[in-house]
């Protein structure tokens, strides 16, 4: 009970101040036999992935499929009918162009979205109030405020929410947080985030949009602007109107691991500074000023320092060179963890912890499959593994830094108000304009 205890404690400290509503958790109302119907909002390459990694799970029944582009939207209609028809499901999948569809079907009882970051808060915040559970694709948000307004209404609405970071559930990423978190290498002085770095490409042509994609809509709460064909599907990463480049494509998985390993999934870092190279110019208010080509940073080498309760001072640096992965450093020696075999290891040998230090971290049902965890906290209606609030700060890191490097100098934050100090220009790019009428509507 002490485990799960501690992690409820938290949620209801970190969001607290936006919200008054107690964390109490609704029983489930599902039984042990009762199928969780799911509808997948965004159904492109990794959309496909989670279409084909979901459907036909037992005590799952995949019902309905939303893509502004046809073609992808009939590619998952296909393969859902096919896989639903082997097990004797129902083969016949809705497929909407429009999200708000989808969410308004009260046979529906959880959706997955898989859209562009943009997009991740407006439909996340819908499906919610609409009684849905989620699983939602990382990096979860565009800026720092989305992330403020996703815990609110996740506390408020007390939906399941799983974010897409699947090294929570990897075993070598568990057991080098939990021996970390249980004194293994004293006290940490650095963890180093090595992610990759960004692509350069352009200038592209404008082209005319292809008659089976809603251009619009897929532009969503941003500008509106000419069709580039680099803009969309899988490039949206490379360009800061809708993603944030490798910073948080990959860092919302790294600096994830780095945060939680040293205890500060309720928190952020007090300041943040570091270098960059951008493939095209910016102007003094961080905004670049091409729109015909990749604007994320190619390379960077940020540092981020943390006040931790167990360790003292902290510093974290994200780079794009090094080998891929998270070296934590400590009086002890070094552990460096990523997905390759053999990692996460201490002197050659890895680290022994006991299922009850790794019980502690994880503080759910213990599922090593990311999906698993999703549904069967959905019956349980405990937080899974990867939930909301801590992705919110371990995401804001990420953002920071991309806002430092845009800007090209040292911001200093304050994570209890999450506001960054005496920088106006900073502090205003912790939230976006957004264009009527794809606006992120709140409930008061």
């Amino acid at each position: 009970m002490s485990k799960r205890f501690s992690r409820r404690s938290f949620v209801k400290a970190s969001a607290a101040s936006a919200i008054a509503a107690p964390m109490i958790v609704p029983k489930s109302a599902f039984g042990a036999n009762d199928k969780i119907t799911v509808g997948f909002i965004g159904v492109g390459s990794r959309g496909n992935a989670h279409v084909n990694g979901i459907t036909g799970r037992a005590g799952v029944e995949a019902v309905a499929a939303c893509d502004v582009d046809a073609k992808y939207l009939e590619r998952a209609k296909k393969t859902m009918g096919e896989k639903n028809r082997k097990l004797g499901r129902r083969a016949d999948i809705a497929g909407y162009e429009k999200y708000e569809e989808l969410i308004a079907r009260k046979d529906i009882d959880a959706v997955v979205i898989t859209t562009p970051d943009h997009w991740h808060t407006k439909i996340a915040v819908e499906a919610m109030l609409a009684g849905k559970d989620v699983y939602c694709e990382k990096p979860l948000t565009l800026t720092v405020d989305e992330g403020k307004i996703l815990t609110r209404v996740c506390k408020q609405t007390k939906r399941v929410f799983q974010v897409g970071t699947q090294q929570r559930s990897g075993r070598q990423f568990l057991n080098t947080v939990a021996f970390i978190r249980n004194g293994g290498l004293g006290k940490i002085s650095k963890v180093n985030c090595s992610i990759g770095g960004g692509p350069k490409g352009g200038p592209f042509p404008v082209e005319e949009p292809p008659a089976h994609l809603n251009w619009d809509r897929w532009l969503g709460q941003t500008d509106k602007v000419e069709y580039r064909a680099k803009r969309c599907h899988y490039q949206f990463r490379w360009w800061y109107e809708y993603s944030g480049g490798k910073m948080t494509d990959w860092g919302a998985h790294h600096v994830d691991i780095a945060q939680w390993g040293i205890g500060m999934e309720d928190s952020g870092p007090y300041l943040v500074k570091g270098t960059a190279t951008h493939p095209v110019p910016f102007d003094e208010k961080g905004n670049p000023t091409k729109d015909d080509s990749y604007n994320t940073a190619t390379a960077f080498n940020v540092k981020a320092m943390f006040n931790t309760k167990q360790h003292g001072e902290v510093e974290m640096t994200i780079r794009n060179d090094g080998k891929n992965g998270i070296t934590f450093t400590g009086e002890k020696g070094e552990i460096f963890v990523n997905r390759g075999g053999g990692s996460g290891l201490l002197d050659g040998k890895r680290p022994e912890v006991s299922k009850d230090q790794i019980a502690e971290i994880y503080k759910t049902e213990m599922n090593p499959d990311h999906y698993q965890n999703w549904i069967e906290c959905i019956k349980s209606r405990n937080l899974p593994v990867s939930d909301v609030f801590s992705h919110h700060r371990h995401l804001s890191t990420c953002h920071l830094a991309n806002i430092a490097i845009r800007l090209n100098r040292e911001i200093k934050f304050d994570p209890k108000s999450e506001q960054i100090n005496s920088d106006v220009e900073a502090n205003a790019m912790l939230k976006r304009k957004q264009r009527a009428p794809y606006q992120i509507k709140v409930p008061v």
